[in-house]
């Protein structure tokens, strides 16, 4: 039996999956009543070849739509074939979905078939070096055989090789064309020479070779002695033609332009949060446990516990008890009395925990009004109160001021606890309202993150599908989609009700579930209740603090990027020597690569050369265009972004910009800011600087920012604990001077600015892992000289090299790394075959210890600093963070002190074996601040 090379280019013939699978397989469908039976196969065996081979390249091939070259050689070309049927169709798209959601590589190429696009890519394989398994059970792909490019048929395991092809077919893979031209292949409808059979077309191939040798050598088919040879000359004369055409339409292309190369047909990570949507729809029950649990590509026989561990303990391992096993509806009540209410209140008095959830009739926290209110005190036993439903028949609903005034000690209360999901949003929304949410004890979101922060996104409807096998109702089923949307007041009060119970329901029973699995873990716990939870109600107040803006410089500013813009568009133009979109990649790339030659450096995933900021930076190097390009996007990204959209965004109750800051996005723990984004706005050039002069402090106040010094770096010395690195910081040296001097050889009065610029690239290059490679880019210089500075550092450093070795060691054995407070980042391709993935995992678990470490160093000083203001009570407000950095509203009578108390407050938010430096400043504007 022919072997299979290690870890070959897997190509799945993806439409000969779907035919067999669909015919294979009994006609399943959900509870809804749609098909799903092809679905099923089709993914049952690409599992089932993955879990075999576990390749790091492979490619899912379907037939395109529409008519290929066949069909224009010969119009009769697989006519007789019934048209699909409806419940094969419905099953193609969430099949892709599907695919995709793996992580495969899905091809489907107009014009040609799956076949042509397939022997395409196993020729270029081949020519590579790369052994190729072809996974079909179409006869026609063993033409595509030879000792490097092997088939396998899924449905029976059957492995062919040329062997192989000679034993089944009785003749070589180069005569399959041949073979099939004579004797024709009726699945496709090839007509082929009639009269002549498969033994026929055996004996005249394997007597007189292929058809071109055949048709040479007529005179001769007389004398191979098989039955009818008397007579077959005079029907191969008089079917040439047709034996030609047939040839024409059996031959498989394999010079298909591709936009994906053999390389580039990675495996990547499967979309967990895609797949269990999936799943859960077409209700795949036992895969949906299987990805749930992190062993959807291992199979339930190697269900570890480091398997499990890795997946993030995103299953408690005995579910508790209290939570319901099936989600119903059945005790939902909707409150519209106030006997019925008032039975609530006692209930809800009377718990331990509850959870609830607020509707409204907006997103944004300051003008959002309170449509709605849902409790959930038991799993299963929910209610929701509506107060402000103004369709035409809604019924009599209570009173929206008297049902908060006496909800309003039992909200304000630090008991009974308080459950909801991304509770910062209504404890923003009830301080409209004069309420003070307190006794915030559990958000689901945080648990979720807290547990694994890259196993899937941390929405409700996410985690609901994930943890408790359950469709929520979408807010999109019962208000609709795009500008004809209804918001919430606008919703029956029958549908409406529904949806805010269950998802009070649905938050409990997701904490029921989680909270069992965080409570195990230590590390990610105590994170969760002294970070995570205290944090909620800081964000919320700096939120509602927001930022004053001066639209007069954003507004001057606008207008001078509008004249900047104009100028390099020209410029552009003129270099390019024609004009063209800046905006379009595809009028970029016929510019670069076709008309000014330029040799691509990358591409995109759909195989055209990429014109990414990354890419345009490497060419400005060398060539004027791409500097002008890389000027105007910069440009362009900060005008539509800040100077137009900044104006736009003043809340016109405040007068304010107020930012939404989230806490369950980033891996490793950094916050990150939304509408508008904070953290992207540039600090090191003048365009971006004039924009932070547009963030101003009212009259009588300045504006305080306190911004850590090189955390990542004192933190890498205190996790290292290399000799030289902790006495540099311990004598307050200048690190990068510092380092200059060790690795250059030099005095540190010596240090040239060229050098600290160069020890600087080094050591916030090695923080995030990079090569030397990548360091001779950044400092221009050859990759051989960027190793041996690389090699000097950590000749004077060791025990960073130390750290780094022993980080990835760690790393691999237990799958994630952690922070000092002991937050997670779980690292999925720590362990991959696949050289690129693991390298880049490598590279995120010697940084997320420092960056994760970095940002629970800031956000402890926010909580400390918060509960400052709130003691005592300063002329002080705390209006944004960014980064590494705090920024204040200070009256100016408070400076001085303000400044001595948040400098020893976020100095003192962790101990470390190296001092933590805060560096503050003031001005009129935070530019003049920082």
């Amino acid at each position: 039996m022919a072997k299979i090379a290690e870890n070959p280019l897997i190509l799945v013939d993806g439409s000969s999956y779907l035919y067999r699978a669909f015919h294979a397989f009994p006609p399943l469908t959900n509870s809804a009543g749609e098909p799903t039976g092809a679905m099923y196969g089709v993914l049952n065996m690409l599992r089932s070849l993955l879990q075999q081979y576990q390749p790091s390249h492979v490619a899912v091939v379907f037939d395109a739509k529409g008519k290929t070259f066949r069909d224009e050689l010969f119009e009769h070309y697989k006519s007789h074939r019934p048209p699909m049927p409806d419940d094969l169709r419905a099953q193609i798209a969430p099949l892709h979905d599907m695919v995709r959601a793996m992580g495969l590589p899905l091809l489907a190429v107009s014009g040609v078939e799956a076949d042509d696009v397939i022997g395409t890519l196993a020729q270029q394989a081949e020519k590579q070096g790369r052994p190729v398994l072809i996974s079909t059970g179409d006869k026609d792909m063993a033409q595509l055989v030879t000792p490097h490019i092997t088939l396998i048929n899924t449905m029976n395991n059957a492995i062919l090789g040329p062997e192989e092809v000679v034993e089944k077919y009785g003749i070589p893979p180069e005569l399959i064309i041949d073979f099939l031209a004579l004797m024709g292949d009726s699945s496709d409808n090839i007509p082929g020479v009639p009269g002549v059979g498969e033994k026929t077309a055996q004996a005249l191939l394997n007597g007189l070779g292929g058809l071109e040798a055949l048709y040479a050598a007529l005179d001769k088919v007389a004398d191979l002695g098989f039955r009818g040879a008397k007579t077959m000359g005079a029907k191969l004369e008089q079917n040439k033609d047709v034996a030609f055409l047939s040839y024409q339409l059996a031959t498989i292309k394999t010079d298909v332009e591709l936009e994906l190369t053999p390389d580039e047909l990675t495996v990547n990570p499967p979309d967990v949060e895609a797949l269990v949507k999936l799943f859960g729809h077409y209700e795949f029950k036992r895969w949906l446990s299987d990805i749930q649990e992190g062993v959807w590509l291992q199979g339930r026989k190697s269900n570890t516990a480091k398997q499990k561990e890795i997946a993030g303990q995103q299953q408690a391992a005995e579910p508790a008890e209290e939570a319901a096993s099936v989600l119903s509806s059945d005790g939902y009540v909707t409150i519209l009395d106030e006997e019925t209410f008032a039975v609530w209140l006692k209930k809800l008095s009377s718990c331990e925990v509850f959870s609830f959830d607020l509707e409204t009739d907006s997103l944004d926290t300051l003008s959002a009004k309170i449509v709605g209110l849902s409790f959930a005190v038991a799993p299963g036993e929910a209610a929701y109160l509506p107060v402000a439903h103004d369709y035409l028949d809604a019924p009599p609903q209570l009173d929206r001021d008297d049902v908060l005034a006496k909800l309003k000690p039992l909200l304000e209360g630090k008991k009974p606890g308080k459950i909801g999901q991304n509770l910062k949003y209504d404890r923003g929304v009830l301080e409209n309202y004069g309420i003070q949410l307190s006794g915030i004890e559990y958000d689901t979101m945080l648990e979720s993150y807290m547990l694994n922060s890259v196993g899937g996104r941390h929405d409700m409807d996410s985690l609901a599908l994930r943890w408790l096998n359950h469709k929520t109702v979408s807010f999109e089923d019962i208000a609709g989609k795009g500008k004809n949307q209804l918001t919430f007041n606008q919703i029956a009060l029958e549908q409406a009700a529904h949806y805010a119970a269950e998802d009070a329901d649905v938050t409990l029973q997701l904490h029921l579930k989680m909270w069992p699995a965080l409570k195990e873990e230590s590390g990610p716990k105590n994170v969760f209740e002294t970070i995570e939870m205290p944090l909620l109600n800081v964000l919320s107040r700096i939120e509602r603090n927001g930022v004053l803006i001066d639209q007069k410089i954003l507004s001057e500013h606008s207008k001078e990027l509008t004249s900047r813009l104009a100028e390099l568009e020209q410029q552009a133009h003129e270099l390019a020597g024609e004009p063209f979109n800046l905006s379009s990649p595809k009028q970029l790339q016929a510019i670069l690569f076709e008309k000014q030659g330029i040799k691509p450096t990358k591409k995109t995933p759909g195989g055209a050369p990429s014109t990414s900021e990354e890419v345009l930076a490497e060419l400005a190097l060398n060539h004027p265009l791409p500097k002008v390009i890389l000027e105007h996007r910069g440009l362009s990204k900060l005008k539509s972004t800040y100077t137009d959209k900044l104006p736009l965004m003043i809340n016109p109750q405040s007068g304010r910009v107020h930012t939404s800051y989230h806490q369950a996005v980033t891996a490793t723990g950094r916050l990150s800011s939304t509408d508008p984004n904070l953290q992207n706005i540039p600090v090191r050039n003048d365009e971006g600087r004039r924009i932070r002069q547009a963030f101003i402090a009212p009259q009588g106040h300045r504006i305080l920012a306190a911004d850590y010094s090189q955390i990542e770096l004192r933190i890498m010395a205190h996790l290292s604990q290399d000799k030289g690195l902790l006495s540099a910081f311990a004598e307050g040296q200048d690190i990068h001077r510092a380092t200059a001097s060790e690795v250059f050889g030099v005095a540190l009065d010596k240090v040239s600015g060229e050098q600290r610029r160069s020890a600087k690239a080094i050591n916030f290059g090695l923080i995030y892992g990079m090569s030397a490679f990548g360091l001779s880019r950044q400092l221009n210089i050859g990759a051989g000289e960027a190793k041996k500075y690389m090699d000097l550092y950590f000749d004077r450093y060791p025990g960073v090299l130390n750290y780094m070795e022993s980080t990835r060691a760690l790393a691999a054995e237990k799958g994630y790394v952690e922070t000092l407070e002991g937050r997670r980042l779980y690292l999925p391709d720590i362990t991959s075959g696949n050289a690129i993935r693991r390298k880049a995992a490598e590279r995120a678990a010697i940084n997320a210890p420092m960056q994760g470490t970095a940002a629970d160093i800031i956000k402890r000083a926010m909580i400390a600093v918060d509960d400052w203001l709130l003691q005592e009570k300063p002329a002080v407000k705390m209006i944004m963070q960014v980064h590494d950095e705090l920024v204040f509203e200070v009256q100016q009578g408070e400076i001085e002190a303000s400044s001595v108390q948040i400098r020893r407050l976020m100095e003192s938010s962790m101990k470390l074996d190296v001092p933590l430096q805060v560096d503050i400043g003031t001005g009129e504007n935070w530019d003049k601040a920082h």
